[in-house]
């Protein structure tokens, strides 16, 4: 191994990432990642320090930072590393992006990266299902346009375990790492890893090869928690195959379903240090590994009707916290409307014992009461616009209890409905913290159901407050069959009978 590189190297970093529903009817504008994460230049490196907060009213820090942190640990070392940030634009999951959309982002990462001069390297932090409209893979043509204006230099890319792995991406990138927890939570610690893969690769310390395999697979692993079987298994062999050396990095993708890439599949990705034959052997066991899973089942999700008898039941768990709702069929985090009125409409009719918290997301009746005041009673119909073949309106009457703006969801208007509480949205109904109903003056105590439209963060975030949580299927886009419509190129689990992932993995590598 040659001894460490002694000139100054410059690693440029940036971020293009959304988590896109293709079945979505709400597109993802440029103004979508400007109302969420859009920073470029100095204001990037400013969010990306120590003491910055790389994901204002997310998280302090993410993938950026970890990388931050990785050119840091490598100056300890004696490495020169001059980190040059470009563009941050990372949007709440939706629709597709239309096409000038995507050229315009792609323009402006491209743009910073010429005006930034040489370069050594790029870091990029990417989702991995990023839609765009009429355009298949867009964040490996990301990824192949960064190479291509940089002289065809590394890149380490980051991406969500929700991610679709393709032979285009694994090609272009030298490393790519994967998040390792769901619900997730080490982002800055996979962009420090991938960072450290980058930087080494730059010192010539290390030579990336990567080995990947891809399964004809949408569902398995049960609940798919990092923490619980099945899947804690799979993640603690991970870690053991990490532990040897020549290991660089080790990443499994559960896939975002609803993805309309005709590849669409679960995978398996090992980068070791120049040994090929072990990552392709790593990188089988691990296939092996998902494809065991395949028949374990995400666990029933109970209609409303049967939800509101769980909670009412669930005495001791409202007394000493709430209950949570996870509305599965409407889930913003995974790109839905959040506009599906039936768990609102059943806890009107059926659950008018139980205080109850509801997000939803209806831009028309925000702006209709705006200029109403506050105390006066209403009488509007919510939901059914955005997406109306999927989600029907509901017609409701009770008295305005606020109006406000807040970070990343617009203007809102807060709607006394007796024990049921309305959280009327501009922008998506991202209720995955409890400060989203707490910041509106609805203390999560005082609620004996709190509905929230997410699969697994809030589960973290409402650790000091859930006492027992119930997913409900209500009938959207989120709903797992819901995937079933869309086109594949291969027979896909469960969906079809697949008695063999290897014929198809070997089509999508191009073995």
């Amino acid at each position: 191994m040659s001894a460490p590189a002694t000139k100054r190297m410059r690693i440029a970093y940036g971020r293009i990432a959304q988590e896109t529903h293709a079945l979505s009817p709400v597109p993802t504008t440029t103004e979508d990642f400007r109302r969420a994460i859009f920073m470029e230049g100095d204001e990037l490196a400013r969010a990306a320090s120590k003491d910055g907060e790389e994901a204002p009213g997310f998280m302090k820090n993410a993938e950026l930072s970890g990388f931050v942190r990785a050119a840091h640990a490598a100056r300890q070392r004696g490495l020169e590393v001059e980190t040059v940030p470009t563009l941050s634009a990372w949007a709440i999951p939706g629709g597709p992006l239309p096409r000038d959309t995507f050229d315009e982002l792609l323009s402006r990462l491209l743009s910073r990266l010429r005006d930034a001069g040489p370069v050594d390297g790029t870091f990029l932090s990417l989702h991995g299902a990023l839609g765009v409209v009429g355009l298949r893979d867009p964040e490996s043509l990301i990824l192949e346009a960064v190479k291509e204006a940089t002289g065809g230099k590394p890149v380490t890319v980051t991406q969500d375990f929700h991610a679709n792995l393709t032979e285009r991406r694994v090609r272009a990138a030298e490393a790519i790492v994967a998040y390792r927890t769901n619900p997730h939570r080490d982002h800055a610690k996979v962009g420090f890893e991938a960072g450290e893969i980058l930087i080494r690769t730059i010192a010539n310390q290390v030579k990336p090869v990567s080995a990947w395999r891809s399964l004809p697979m949408l569902l398995g692993g049960g609940t798919t928690l990092d923490f619980l079987p099945p899947f804690l298994q799979t993640f603690l062999r991970m870690r053991s195959m990490r532990r040897d050396p020549r290991v660089l990095a080790t990443s499994v993708y559960g896939c975002h379903l609803w993805n309309d890439d005709p590849d669409l599949g679960w995978s398996a990705h090992v980068v070791t240090d120049g040994d090929r034959d072990l990552a392709e052997r790593l990188a089988d066991e691990l296939a092996e590994r998902l494809w065991a899973m395949r028949h374990q089942m995400p666990p029933r999700f109970p209609p409303i009707e049967e939800a509101i008898v769980e909670a009412r039941k669930a005495r001791i768990a409202r007394k000493l916290g709430v209950v949570a709702f996870a509305d599965a069929s409407d889930v913003v985090s995974a790109g839905a409307p959040g506009e599906n009125t039936r768990i609102l409409e059943a806890l009107l009719k059926d659950g008018r014992d139980l205080v109850s918290y509801v997000p939803l997301r209806d831009p028309e009746v925000v702006a209709k009461l705006w200029d109403v005041a506050v105390g006066e009673t209403v009488r509007v119909e919510v939901g059914g616009k955005l997406d109306p073949k999927t989600n029907e309106p509901l017609a409701v009457e009770g008295r305005l209890l606020r109006t406000q703006r807040m970070l990343g969801l617009g203007r809102l208007a807060v709607l006394d409905l007796g024990p049921v509480k309305l959280v009327l949205t501009e922008l998506a109904a991202f209720s995955v913290k409890p400060a989203f109903y707490q910041d509106v003056g609805l203390p999560i105590l005082k609620a004996d159901v709190v509905v929230v439209k997410n699969y697994f963060p809030f589960r973290l975030f409402y650790l000091p407050y859930a006492r027992k949580t119930i997913y409900v299927k209500t009938r959207g886009l989120t709903d797992f069959d819901a995937a079933y419509v869309l086109n594949f190129a291969d027979p896909m689990h469960p969906r079809d009978h697949v008695e063999d992932w290897r014929p198809a993995d070997r089509r999508r590598r191009g073995v």
